[in-house]
């Protein structure tokens, strides 16, 4: 018996509740005291198509899926035929007997199949096949011998603002799932779920990367958000929408991109502490503004998560195309910041980070995320999210007693670190004018040489100022290693896994993660990169983008790069099966 470290996948069509099911197996899971990793694989369609939610249970805290399943609940043929060959010997099919699935063929692969009447239990017990996802959460425990009552605990809590009725229907449903898996198959399966040490549960909690942004930024400060929905952005604004009223917070909806950051620049203008969120096709359209900001020094945080491009290129699916366009990103030069989270904790941690920097340095920061963090479902203990502790730096902005002492103000004033004092509108003495033409230190538009280049030193002085808060890169594992792996973002999980398995493996490995990536920290990040015997990049895109990034700005080169750019996110083993790489060679995971 293998117990509580197991995956689960839930397919089907989209509208058969795969996500909803997952997702409430993952509460449930949690509040039994596991470790929970999920992330769920849609299409670009509201109905049909092929969805899954994929959960991985362990007792001790994940970062990572893997490829190996343990249990397929397949609500339809299409989904059998996908992914049975993930599935691992030993372990289970549970499908619609209705589906008339040929059971000889799962059996020849070394996989139980466990027909069970999830369509006709749901509707001869609750009324309605609609519920057959219901039936199908029932079944997992069931054959898992997981504890019912967990189960229980969620539905009470999903379905009661729907009234009794809904809650009684939905419990049945699922016992009747429940003892139809746990009498037939329960007894032969050898992977189990039991609720261990539930008081850690109380102290734990389950949200994805948006939320964690969203949370971030609210924690510091955060009052006004504007946006147009992108996927796969569109949850940070509904998050921080959902906690407007609570907190203060003014949310905007607007009618395209361009709207949406100029709504965010006015309302840091005026003090707010404001952003937008979108992925890479809104950012495009939101780059002449963002030279706004630059040119007009007005802070501004804007949450790029990222999807597969070009152009429309694949919605739903994730990759990391845009670390290159962020940088460089508008006509002419000015400063911004870009740093790039790969855990919720991270996520969070930069939400008001974010702030922070844009108001110290007076520019544009940029939190580029992608699909598959943003989604990512995790239990994290609640410590790691300290919202009554955030430290809250506004930069060099003038209260009123220091405004009431000024006779002379200039908006843009020449200073040794570039960065100006800033003053809110509203205070006689501190009455001024910008502009997105080239401009004086009181903000009046001027064309003369001198004047301009005077004005552009000052601007790019910034950046010397903002390397003294880029962090260095995180290691993580053996300090003399034979094996260095480089990544950036949500890869970290599945390169942490890869190195834990090659140092059980008696394989000196580590990992080198950054986290802060413009201004890049390259005297910060050039001890660990010159110390590093072999070192491989590993990203979700086509060209190795840090990579070349790393190239550009400290001279050295990574020996060999993993690239995977076909939409989906990069496991453990993508990673151990590319390591037998010849120097310069890089590959598709």
């Amino acid at each position: 018996m293998i117990k509580n470290n197991m995956t689960i996948k839930i397919g089907g069509e989209a509208g058969m509740g795969v996500e909803s099911g997952g997702a409430g197996l993952v509460k449930a899971l949690t509040r039994g005291g596991l470790y929970v990793f999920a992330f769920q694989d849609y299409m670009s369609r509201i109905r049909g198509g092929h969805n899954f939610f994929q959960i991985r249970v362990s007792t001790e805290e994940l970062y990572s899926f893997t490829d190996d399943v343990h249990l397929l609940i397949a609500f339809t043929q299409d989904c059998i035929e996908r992914h049975k060959k993930e599935v691992v010997k030993g372990g289970a099919i549970i499908y619609d007997e209705a589906l008339g699935v040929d059971a000889a063929s799962i059996a020849a692969l070394g996989v139980t199949a466990c027909p069970i009447p999830l369509s006709k239990l749901a509707t001869e017990v609750g009324g309605h096949r609609i519920m057959a996802n219901t039936c199908a959460l029932g079944a997992t425990a069931g054959i898992t011998g997981y504890d019912f009552e967990r189960i229980k605990d969620i539905i009470e809590f999903n379905f009661r603002k729907k009234g009794d009725a809904a809650v009684a229907s939905n419990l049945a449903v699922a016992k009747a799932g429940y003892d139809a898996a746990h009498e037939k198959y329960a007894k032969d399966y050898q992977y189990k779920l039991e609720a261990i040490n539930t008081n850690t549960a109380e102290r734990r909690m389950v949200l994805h990367g948006n939320q964690a942004i969203g949370l971030g930024a609210i924690a510091g400060g955060c009052k006004f958000i504007s946006a147009y929905p992108m996927t796969p952005a569109t949850s940070i604004f509904e998050y921080i929408t959902s906690k407007a009223n609570k907190y203060g917070i003014v949310s905007k909806q607007t009618e395209d991109e361009l709207a949406a950051i100029l709504f965010a620049i006015g309302a840091n203008h005026a003090g707010v502490r404001a952003m937008t969120c979108t992925s890479g096709g809104g950012f495009d359209l939101m780059v002449e503004a963002l030279g706004l900001a630059g040119m007009t020094e007005t802070p501004l945080v804007i949450a790029e998560v990222q999807r597969a491009g070009p152009s429309t290129g694949l919605p739903t699916r994730t990759e990391q195309p845009d670390l290159e366009s962020v940088i460089f990103a508008s006509h002419g030069e000015a400063p911004r910041i870009v740093i790039a989270p790969s855990t919720l904790e991270e996520c969070f941690e930069m939400g008001w980070r974010a702030f922070n920097l844009a108001e110290k340095y007076q520019c544009p920061v940029i939190i580029l995320s992608d699909l598959y963090l943003s989604s990512q479902l995790r239990s994290v203990d609640k410590s790691r999210f300290d919202i009554a502790n955030v430290p809250v730096d506004r930069g060099l902005l003038l209260t009123d007693k220091q405004l009431d002492g000024i006779t002379d103000y200039k908006r843009h004033a020449f200073t040794e670190s570039g960065i100006s004092p800033r003053a809110i509108p509203g205070h006689p003495n501190g009455v001024y004018v910008t502009t997105s033409d080239e401009h004086t230190e009181y903000g009046y538009a001027v064309e003369e040489a001198d004047s301009r280049n005077r004005m552009m030193e000052k601007r790019m002085r910034k950046y010397a100022e903002a390397l003294k808060d880029m962090k260095a890169p995180e290691l993580y594992g053996d300090k003399n290693a034979e094996i260095t792996l480089i990544c950036w973002g949500s890869p970290y999980g599945a390169v942490r896994e890869a190195v834990d398995i090659l140092r059980k493996n008696k394989i000196k490995a580590n990992c080198l993660k950054f986290t802060d990536l413009w201004p890049f920290p390259a005297d910060k990040a050039r001890p660990f990169l010159e110390k590093a015997k072999r070192l491989i990049a590993v990203e979700n895109n086509f060209t190795g983008q840090l990579a070349n990034l790393i190239k550009r700005c400290t001279g050295l080169e990574v020996d060999s790069r993993i690239l995977k750019y076909n939409g989906r996110p990069i496991s453990p083993q993508d990673i151990l099966s590319k390591l037998n790489l010849k120097k310069k060679e890089a590959v598709h995971a």
